[in-house]
């Protein structure tokens, strides 16, 4: 499914005709001001279709590129297969790689815990009932071992047959460092089909071994002796039965000495997670050009000069409010930086009583536009030791219903932390002026998201103005309770 291109309205595009013209006149000179004004309205019309045409040549465009990817995937395209499932594969605790598709039955390479760093205690109680730990034996800790590999192969072929929906099969080799030679060997390697898989109930951490069972040629280093116990020594199995095997090994580095990644370093390479913060940032497909960009590419005569640079920004405390300047109403620039943890910007756009008028006047990563292109994130990325994510309010574009915007952060709901493991966090404002403001939220330890500042509609002397409110009040429950107290439905 490929998301539809941003919905942009002309108050959008006015205000950000406005914000350009009116770059360097002074807010006394009226007769400047209003011919920058009259030159906005003339050029927003052209600047809106402009857009929204280049936006939906550029969805039809996606949309081809993501058939053609689709029919290569159903088609058990090799390249598209690997790629595609490694992708899957990287923020998994065993890593796995997909190596090789023949016909329907893809070929995947996993990188099993070793031995050695597994656990040699385990939580108990003495006889008379105090806690203690109990040190395993070794069949114990090959046992513990086993499931968890048999949990990870499991979890990696589910995985697998999720991602490449025309794969039938999956011949999958688990490679770990062997206790007695502390080099890598194969422990185990078999077929499952996808039938087998699906078809097996997987509730209980015991049904991690029924890998055993349900393969085609499974073979496996922890075998059954004749006592019915299991082995309590792994060794390296004999790789001559499957053709490739040997020679993977053959060319396997135990220690990489060249500065690339080697097959020891599997675990690492394919099993760290990609952050959303990464060094490198995503792309936008859907990145809206800015007015000045497209007036530099219709406009054969000189741009206005750029602005001086601007003055430090007023740094606010927790409860002050500010009267925005107009300039401000055109297009006021959002950045949230910080370190120590992931969070994500969020916008609510809000009616009289403090609630969004619907799910679409919530401003997330999952929906980065409301109101047809007045509030919208900018996206995330590094810059040096923080991380920044941006986002843009036309307040001048809002509807009259939209009577606050709340600016809040959360933390990364796949994770248990909370605002306290925030480091340098600070709220940056500015406008086209160079007028700017910054704010320092509380590092508050118990609360999992928070409301850093608020813009909301105002009167002064029977004139409209906008105000900027610094805050910092949160909710301990994190988005879905800062979500609910804007009227967003949560499921």
């Amino acid at each position: 499914m490929i998301p539809d291109a941003p919905r942009l309205g002309l108050p959008w595009a006015l205000a950000e005709a406005q914000a350009f013209h009116l770059q360097g006149v002074g807010r006394l000179a009226r007769a400047e001001r209003a011919a920058a004004k009259g030159r906005a309205e003339q050029d927003a019309p052209a600047y809106l279709a402009a857009e929204t045409a280049r936006l939906s040549a550029i969805r039809e465009q996606l949309t081809a590129e993501a058939e053609q990817w689709w029919q290569a995937l159903i088609s058990d395209d090799e390249d598209t297969v690997c790629e595609a499932v490694n992708t899957a594969f990287s923020d998994n605790p065993a890593a796995g790689c997909a190596v090789g598709v023949d016909g329907s039955v893809l070929s995947v390479v996993m990188r099993q815990q070793d031995l050695d760093s597994m656990p040699t205690q385990t939580p108990g109680v003495t006889s008379s009932g105090r806690p203690t730990l109990k040190n395993l034996t070794k069949r114990d800790r090959v046992l513990w071992w086993l499931t968890s590999m048999g949990s990870n192969i499991v979890a990696t072929l589910k995985e697998g047959f999720a991602t490449a929906p025309a794969i039938t099969a999956i011949d999958l080799a688990v490679l770990t460092r062997l206790p007695d030679t502390q080099r890598l060997g194969f422990v185990a390697y078999g077929r499952w089909t996808r039938q087998a898989i699906e078809s097996t109930p997987w509730r209980e951490p015991e049904d991690a071994l029924r890998f055993l069972d349900i393969g085609q040629d499974v073979a496996c280093s922890v075998t059954t002796t004749a006592s019915g116990n299991l082995s309590s020594t792994i060794k390296a199995l004999d790789t001559s039965r499957v053709p490739g095997l040997q020679d993977l090994l053959d060319h396997a580095q135990d220690e990489s000495d060249t500065g690339e990644p080697s097959l020891a370093d599997l675990d690492v390479t394919l099993g760290a997670s990609t952050r959303r913060d990464d060094q490198a940032p995503l792309t936008d497909p859907y990145r809206i050009r800015p007015f000045s960009e497209w007036k530099q590419d219709t406009s054969a005569g000189p741009l206005p000069a750029p602005l001086a640079p601007p003055a430090p920004p007023a740094a606010l405390i927790p409860g002050q409010t500010l009267v925005l300047p107009e300039e401000a109403w055109q297009g006021l620039r959002v950045a949230f930086s910080f370190a120590g943890a992931d969070a994500d910007l969020t916008l609510f756009l809000t009616d009289v009583d403090g609630r969004v008028a619907g799910d679409e006047d919530f401003v997330f990563y999952n929906q980065p536009f409301a109101a047809d292109g007045a509030a919208r994130l900018l996206g995330k990325q590094q810059e040096g030791p923080h991380a920044v994510e941006r986002a843009t309010v036309h307040l001048a574009a809002l509807p009259e219903r939209v009577r606050r915007v709340a600016v809040a952060v959360n933390m990364d709901v796949d994770t248990d932390l909370t605002c306290g493991s925030l480091t340098h966090a600070a709220l940056y404002m500015d406008c086209v002026t160079g007028a700017a403001w910054t704010f320092q939220p509380p590092a508050a330890p118990d609360i999992r998201a928070m409301v850093v500042a608020e813009l909301y509609r105002h009167t002064i002397d029977n004139r409209p103005a906008w105000k900027l409110r610094a805050l910092g009040q949160g909710w301990a429950d994190g988005l879905d309770g800062l979500a609910r107290a804007y009227g967003v439905d949560v499921e």
